[in-house]
């Protein structure tokens, strides 16, 4: 397990650096473990990644490496959310990847231990871990604690949604403050089963982190226990010579996108899994938007966790975590049980003494909340390309619905007609131009879509963008939409009062458009093409569609 810079004369000046940093000959023969830290002080979730780092490395230690931390970026999404600093939390997730990559590659480090927690920096961290292919571990900084507010558990989503309520008027300023100030009680990832949490759930899923990564609430101590466990489990790894790709296989991916459809994840999971699966070599019969449907037709949903229910992600772990889940869809051989995992076992190995100790939680697999999981993908003339919703997060009045459109080539001026009252009962609201392309950086729609729950129109209001959702959005929220506005998609040709029709069980999206009316304004459409300069334009000219999980391309 000696590395690079061992025993060869060729090696004696890099060896020189590696005393310049103060390493022993009794280090400098260690194998050399990346731990890739992207702790900082303007995320919550990351806020205390640095004692995870800290962790990781005594694991790696006492298991006869030596680490090594390296930095990585991250965008906090909910600070980021409702202005133009949205348009940098996607495009991150290429940075991070080739970052990663590059730090990886550059100095000759032999394993890593990926430590992230929110939205982009877990999938960036999995694209570049699937590139460089080296024994890897993941272990999440884990989620925070529910809020509290007047004896009820809360969480950011339902901080977004005061916000709406304040501005429709149903709430006073006092009120507001008192969520503001409880809703987000501890450092840690949000706690609903939002994007960061559904990766974190979805790394277990996939095998490339221990049990309880998903779910373990970063306050307990438990989780620097963990963190030491993935220091040690990434060294067996090593002397195994277990490494990404006999990890991430195509039997791996339909296990993560059985799990995410079971635990109702966020829709972000679809475009992330798309992109983490071509970086691991895998095409679109692994995964893809095309085959969604298809895992969901099979797989009950038996999680409904903030903001589809009212559990959060600390109920789920006391129940039994991700293992449990998992369980409960093994013993009904809807996962494959012999895919290898960073526990150096079996997945079948995991699950066998996995119990579900709160059904109310973890839904049995024979009284599940529903028959088809949790996420469904749309198609039609509006989407052909596919569209995504959170199906176990719409009102079920909401299911079916048409209605004429109100469009709008920003996510600002939608965000003026829903705070001014603009937005009634059977409209569907359509935000275009921000999507990848568009956007471009395919901004998350939260703060409307929360206004237009806080409204009080999550019943009867629809809204479809070519942008995408946080995992704190609920309601019939359809995003990704496909082709985009920007690309010449069918949703940069609605215009005001067009009919919609929206039938989420039968999996379709179309607007009321005769063929020859659709020709007719093609014919005549120019796309917006919004100002970008530095990595924005870059990401532009680079992106593909979201449909192709928005990585660059080849």
């Amino acid at each position: 397990m000696k590395n690079i810079f061992c025993g060869s004369a060729d090696m004696a000046a890099q060896r020189s650096l590696l005393r310049a940093l103060g390493w022993t000959d009794n280090e400098i023969n260690k194998p050399i473990v990346g731990v890739i830290c992207a702790q900082s002080e303007i995320i919550p979730g990351h806020m205390h990644l640095d004692m995870i780092a800290k962790a990781a490395c005594e694991g790696v230690i006492a298991s006869g490496g030596k680490p090594v931390i390296l930095p990585a970026i991250g965008v906090c999404d909910g600070i980021a959310m409702g202005h133009a600093g949205m348009r940098y939390s996607l495009p991150s997730r290429e940075v991070i990847a080739d970052s990663c990559e590059i730090l990886l590659r550059a100095h000759g480090i032999q394993a890593a231990v990926f430590i992230g927690n929110c939205d982009k920096i877990i999938p960036g961290m999995l694209m570049a871990a699937a590139r460089v292919n080296i024994p890897s571990v993941f272990v999440s900084g884990g989620p925070m604690l529910a809020g509290r507010v007047h004896g009820k558990k809360t969480s950011l989503s339902t901080m977004f949604e005061e916000v709406g309520a304040y501005n429709a008027g149903k709430i006073s300023e006092g009120e507001l403050k008192d969520f503001e100030c409880n809703a987000c009680p501890t450092c840690g990832s949000c706690s609903g089963m939002f994007t960061a949490n559904s990766l974190n759930c979805l790394c277990e899923a996939l095998g490339m982190a221990l049990p309880g990564n998903g779910t373990l609430p970063m306050v307990y101590s438990a989780r620097l226990a963990l963190a030491k466990q993935a220091g040690e489990a990434v060294i067996n790894l090593l002397k195994k010579n277990i490494r990404p790709s006999d990890i991430m296989t195509p039997e791996a991916f339909k296990n993560a996108e059985t799990v995410d459809m079971a635990i109702g994840a966020s829709t972000n999971t679809v475009l992330h899994l798309i992109a983490i699966a071509r970086e691991a070599g895998l095409g679109r019969e692994t995964v893809s938007m095309d085959i969604l449907n298809s895992i969901s037709e099979k797989t009950p949903n038996l999680c409904r966790l903030a903001p589809a229910g009212e559990h959060y992600i600390e109920e789920l772990h006391e129940a039994g975590g991700i293992s449990a889940v998992m369980k409960e869809l093994y013993d009904a051989k809807l996962l494959y049980g012999d895919v290898m995992t960073v526990s150096g076992v079996p997945l079948k190995e995991i699950v066998k003494d996995a119990h579900n100790r709160n059904e109310e939680i973890i839904r049995p697999i024979s009284s599940p909340y529903s028959l088809t999981g949790g996420l469904v993908v749309l198609k039609g003339n509006l989407a052909e390309d596919g569209c995504v919703v959170k199906k176990s997060a719409v009102a079920p009045e909401m299911l079916a619905h048409s209605g004429p459109c109100k469009c709008f080539d920003s996510e600002e001026t939608a965000m003026q007609a829903i705070s001014g009252g603009k937005i009634q009962a059977g409209d569907v609201v359509v935000i275009r131009y921000e999507g990848p392309l568009g956007g471009p950086g395919m901004r998350e729609m939260l703060t409307p879509t929360s206004a237009i729950v806080g409204a009080g129109l999550g019943e009867t209001v629809a809204l479809i963008t070519d942008g995408r959702f946080s995992g704190a959005t609920r309601g019939a929220a359809i995003g990704h939409v496909c082709p985009e506005a920007a690309a010449g998609g069918l949703i940069g040709l609605l215009k005001d009062g067009d009919v919609i029709d929206i039938d989420i069980t039968a999996c379709k999206l179309s607007a009321r458009l005769s063929d020859s009316e659709i020709a007719a304004r093609k014919a005549e459409f120019k796309p917006v093409e919004k100002p970008a300069n530095g990595y924005l334009a870059r990401y532009r000219r680079l992106v593909t569609s979201a449909s192709d999980g928005a990585i660059f391309k080849k």
